[in-house]
């Protein structure tokens, strides 16, 4: 029997593991199973997937964790099949029936409908979700029979697709703002066709610029050699795809390290052309990620978030 001195140290790994989660596991069980798998020290999520969804889970581990909020405030593409003609009590396939109704709707009504959803929308969260009220999580409530009033909230249906229709069943491509709930935009199209509806699968497809281009399985990467697991990461900066860079010399690499705020207006950098906002910031000797920063009026660079020395994957 191993005594605790014997046990393998934990690896201090800096990346971002691709992982396409299977039905029936929760985000965070997935999360424990992949750092165990990868015998890593510090990990975390971008959010979670409902445990009867598949798809795109983002696993951050060591520096990348600090990147982790931009992926849940990133826009996220979904394909689901929606079950029309029969309601239940989580929206999804792990409810209770609560209804069943004919279905015979067109494709032209439905069409019709959709373009209701397109856009701007008000979304009530369901009772079966983490949000919380008084400290405790819904869904704790709605285990207890007990339904809370709850605030519609403004989310944005960037764009939605019928990928299919052979009744009972429809199949949609959602690409949607942060904060919404597809169990409840399947729910909210049955009624609007009058005859309800509950998800019957759900996949997710893309987390900002991250795809399922390069995810991997729990079961790949377990039967993944454990000395080439850690090449399965993806590097730090796999999360920061989506903003410009910019590229420091030496000297000033090191006063941002130091959290300085830099006024590149004459210094030989690297800079997108007129841009404002959030930047990645490399070094220009070598290209090290250094961290994030906002670019702000006359080439004003100020620290945001910086990555300490990054460790090989």
């Amino acid at each position: 029997m191993q005594t605790k001195s014997e046990k393998k140290q934990r690896l201090l790994l800096d990346g971002v593991l691709l992982l396409d989660k299977p039905v029936g596991l929760s985000s965070n069980d997935a999360l424990i199973k992949a750092k165990r798998l990868l015998n890593a020290k510090k990990a975390g999520h971008t959010g979670t997937l409902d445990p009867f969804a598949t798809g795109l889970l983002p696993l951050c581990f060591g520096e990348a964790t600090k990147f982790s909020q931009d992926l849940l405030e990133a826009d996220k593409t979904y394909e689901t099949v929606v079950h029309l003609g029969v309601k239940t009590s989580t929206a999804d396939t792990e409810g209770e029936v609560l209804e069943r109704c004919e279905v015979a709707v067109t494709p032209e009504q439905i069409e019709a409908v959709l373009e209701r959803f397109r856009g701007e929308i008000d979304q009530v969260p369901p009772m079966h979700s983490a949000l919380k009220r008084d400290g405790k999580p819904l869904y704790e409530y709605a285990r207890q029979g007990i339904t809370l009033e709850r605030q519609a909230r403004r989310v944005t249906i960037h764009a939605l697709e019928m990928l299919g229709y052979e009744a009972p069943y429809l199949r949609l491509r959602v690409t949607c703002s942060k904060g919404t709930y597809i169990r409840v935009l399947g729910e909210d199209i049955g009624a609007a066709l009058g005859c309800g509806a509950h998800l019957q699968a759900l996949r997710r497809t893309q987390v900002g610029n991250l795809t399922l281009d390069g995810c991997v399985t729990l079961e790949q990467l377990a039967e993944t050699d454990e000395n080439l697991r850690t090449g399965i990461l993806a590097p730090v900066d796999a999360l920061l795809s989506s903003f410009p860079a910019v590229s420091l010399p030496e000297e000033l690499a090191k006063r941002f390290l130091h959290g300085q705020r830099l006024a590149l207006g004459k210094e030989p950098v690297e800079l997108p052309d007129d841009w404002q906002g959030r930047v990645r910031v490399y070094a220009l000797d070598g290209g090290r990620l250094l961290g994030t920063a906002l670019l702000q009026a006359y080439g004003v660079l100020a620290p945001e978030r910086l990555v300490a020395a990054v460790s090989p994957g």
